[in-house]
This record gives C-alpha cells, sequence and structure tokens, in this order.
C-alpha cells in the first residue's frame, strides 16, 4: 500500500488482525530497509500479542535514496503517514524503528500523540563524535514512555538509562544486529503487552 506524502510517496506494509488492540508503526535506518531482523522480531512480538502492525518504507527510500535529508521534511512526511493510518487503525499508537527511524519516532512523538516509542539501536551520536549528541531528540518524548535497545558494541553509543523509561543492552552486538533478537523481544512483549490487554 502506498500513502501520499509532502515528501513522495511511502510504502506501508500493514497487518491489521480482527480485533487489534493497538497500532505499531515501525521503519527503518537510513540505508536499510523495512526487512531488518529486528524489525521483523518485533513485529512478530506485536502480532502475537494482537496488535495491528506497519512497517513503513519511508518516501526517501522509496525514491531510492540512502540519505533522509532534512530532519523537518521527514518529520512532517511521518505525521502525514501517522494520520493517514490512524484513520485505518483506531487505537492506541506506538511508533519506533531503528537507527535513524528511532530519531524519528522520538522527534514527532508529542505531535503524533503516540502512547509510546521503541528506539532499537538509537544513534546517540556518529561514530567517534560523542559530543555531537542526539539526546536532546530522546528527550524530546516529554512524559512517553521510551524503551531503547541498542547494542553494547554500536560505535553509535548507547543512551544513558536516565534519559528513556527503559535501555536494553544486547552483550556482543554492534549497531546492525546480529543476534540477541531474544532479549529484543524480551524487552519489548511486556512493554506491549499491557496495550494487548
Amino acid at each position: 500500500m502506498q500513502i501520499e506524502t509532502s515528501a513522495g510517496p511511502a510504502e506501508i506494509e500493514l497487518v491489521k488482525p480482527r480485533g487489534a488492540r493497538f497500532l505499531l508503526l515501525l521503519t527503518h535506518g537510513s540505508g536499510g530497509g523495512v526487512d531488518a531482523a529486528d524489525l521483523r522480531a518485533v513485529r512478530d512480538t506485536a502480532l502475537e500479542l494482537g496488535g495491528a502492525v506497519a512497517l513503513v518504507v519511508q518516501p526517501y527510500r522509496v525514491a531510492g535514496r540512502r540519505a533522509p535529508g532534512s530532519a523537518v521534511v521527514q518529520d512532517a512526511a511521518w505525521l502525514e503517514i501517522v494520520a493517514a493510518l490512524r484513520k485505518k487503525v483506531r487505537k492506541p499508537l506506538i511508533q519506533g524503528g531503528r537507527s535513524n527511524g528511532a530519531r524519528v519516532a522520538c522527534r514527532t512523538a508529542v505531535a503524533a500523540k503516540a502512547r509510546g516509542v521503541l528506539a532499537l539501536s538509537f544513534p546517540l551520536h556518529p561514530p567517534g563524535k560523542p559530543e555531537k549528541t542526539r539526546r536532546e531528540e530522546l528527550l524530546a518524548v516529554g512524559g512517553i514512555e521510551v524503551v531503547v535497545v541498542n547494542g553494547a558494541n554500536d560505535p553509535f553509543g548507547v543512551p544513558d538509562p536516565a534519559d528513556a523509561t527503559e535501555v536494553r543492552v544486547v552483550p556482543g552486538q554492534p549497531h546492525s544486529f546480529r543476534s540477541g533478537f531474544d532479549v529484543i523481544t524480551a524487552t519489548v512483549r511486556p512493554w506491549l503487552e499491557r496495550w494487548s490487554q
């Protein structure tokens, strides 16, 4: 399914079970796609719990670009996607993504009226440049719950536990998870279960 936005079309893979209890929107990192194993693991967990799940390929990736460009343009398109999907699934919204997608989810959480944010591999700073922190994006969510899951060896850094509701560190993993999917699902499941009641 495609959704037209001010930045071009987005491609959406929506699974909406009958009687869905919540809507989970997930998106990719800068150069990646929604086939990332960590996104798929979270999707499968949410579906098991009776949630509707939308995997979102953002307009810049649909257009074939690897870099997202302007955060303002990216965030505006995301909010248009959220608005369109909320018309299809009128349930509590949880949004998230991996890497750049996690940043978008945090920056737009308040405007989207999300109930929670899932940040996979949140890129706290560019590799080797801890002084260029993106901590303010995690804090931009106000009182909205944020669950962060990062690899212990992530060169983009690991957020401080005080800056999110929960920060789970997967031992031995880099920015793109190669294993530890059981840790990711074990972290996400109890958090999502609250929305499936």
